[in-house]
């Protein structure tokens, strides 16, 4: 085995308290801190109240603990360009560069990326005025699709049945500033047909490996009813993915985009999330690239990870991701979301969390933390996601039981929750 490593992941969320715990899980890890972490986390890693945003202070922090790698969760580091800033330093590091992160900071880049390099997505225009809108929502039918260009932590996505409510969409986001200067630029786009997946393509743009296909569930309600939200739940693999399908995603999608980050001499190392609609010819397009591990995906797809997520990690930080030996996953994942009560609209008081280790002993469950806040010698909900409850088993029914029975256990004011993921498995 090689030398043991010191790791630093940045990040504070679900998919961070994931990654820790897969990098704990490492015969290569010797050291795992976290910036700046959360309850979860700090049972495995030790948290530091940085900025992960605040990259000479990361350097400097990496310097101080002799960091070796550093895992970058999400995406607001990255475009920040904080993983740019690590590396001339001369510390390995997992995630892409700040150019490679306009893909996901900049949806008017990510879509003009795919044009120029022939990817297929949906038609779209980029509208900086209202009468810009106007133009191009009169050239869609329903329902419109209104992206704001910039970041906007999962809620810059409209999906509106009428022309009234796009109208809305367009004015909340360039007039009334709702999301701030991530709306100052839209994409308005064709609304595709079928049904979504999440692709995790690791590469290093000169190799690429999949993780296992995933599906995310957007809306807050059962039977995909409400709101968008940034996940409330997800499974893992998808068992309607043919190997025909598949096919088909990595020769007109993947190895394009691939091929592309690679054209366009972007330094990428790290995740490209690919998300796909499959139309129902089985035709993939693509609805938006992420340059981090999607949340809640990580929740079931590093849990089902059988090779050594640290050893991953540094290959890919050197550009070596050839010689990493990668091992076919053999379970099944499923996760539930406990959202706090205003999700995904507005804010709720702290509540106290109760249930947590009754949860965490059913059989195959980990209860990650998402928004969660230590107050006194309790677990406090603080955020909008609270808790994503991951269960791993043979197969997804049972995946699915072990989860709900572990959200069973678990109670706080206000907690609301999807009581049908993997609807589009199991209603048949």
């Amino acid at each position: 085995m090689s030398e043991k490593l010191n790791v630093l992941v940045l990040g504070s969320g679900g998919r961070e308290h994931a990654i820790i715990e897969a990098c704990s899980r490492s015969l290569r890890l010797n050291k795992l801190f976290a910036i700046p972490g959360n309850p979860g986390i700090a049972a495995k890693a030790e948290c530091f109240r940085l900025n992960a945003e605040d990259g000479a202070a990361v350097v400097d922090f990496c310097k101080e603990h002799a960091v070796d790698l550093v895992i970058v969760g999400p995406e607001a580091p990255l475009a920040a360009g904080v993983a740019d800033v690590i590396r001339a330093a001369g510390v390995a590091v997992f995630g892409p560069s700040k150019a490679g992160a306009m893909l996901e900071a900049s949806k008017e880049f990510s879509k003009n990326f795919m044009a120029r390099h022939h990817v297929p997505t949906a038609k779209f225009f980029v509208c900086r005025t209202v009468d810009e809108a106007e133009k191009a929502l009169a050239q869609f039918e329903p329902p419109y699709i209104v992206k704001a260009s910039g970041l906007a932590a999962g809620k810059g996505v409209f999906v509106e049945p009428t022309l009234e409510g796009a109208r809305s969409a367009v004015q909340q986001l360039l007039v009334e500033k709702k999301l701030g200067s991530a709306g100052d630029t839209l994409v308005i786009e064709e609304a595709l047909p079928g049904r979504e997946l999440s692709l995790m393509v690791i590469t290093d743009t000169k190799d690429f490996r999949l993780l296992s296909t995933s599906q995310d569930h957007k809306r807050l309600k059962d039977g995909d009813e409400g709101p968008n939200t940034g996940g409330m739940g997800a499974y893992a693999p998808a068992p309607w993915v043919s190997d025909d399908l598949m096919t088909r995603a990595l020769r007109e999608v993947i190895e394009p985009s691939v091929a592309a980050l690679r054209a366009e001499g972007l330094d990428y190392r790290g995740v490209l999330y690919v998300g796909l609609m499959i139309a129902p010819d089985g035709t993939p397009k693509v609805l938006e690239y992420n340059v981090r591990l999607g949340d809640p995906e990580t929740e079931v797809l590093l849990p089902l990870f059988e090779g050594d997520w640290v050893d991953l990690c540094w290959h890919v930080a050197h550009g070596d991701l050839a010689s990493f030996e990668w091992k076919k996953e053999t379970q099944c994942s499923l996760c539930v979301i406990c959202a706090s009560g205003g999700y995904p609209t507005g804010k709720s008081a702290p509540a106290a969390i109760s249930g947590l280790e009754a949860a965490n002993a059913v059989e195959g469950v980990t209860v990650y933390h998402c928004g969660t806040a230590a107050q006194n010698g309790a677990v406090m909900a603080t955020g909008g996601r609270v808790l994503c409850v991951s269960a791993v088993a043979p197969s997804l029914e049972q995946a699915k039981a072990r989860a709900y029975e572990a959200v069973s256990k678990i109670s706080f004011d206000g907690m609301q929750y999807r009581r049908d993921i993997g609807h589009q498995v199991f209603d048949k």
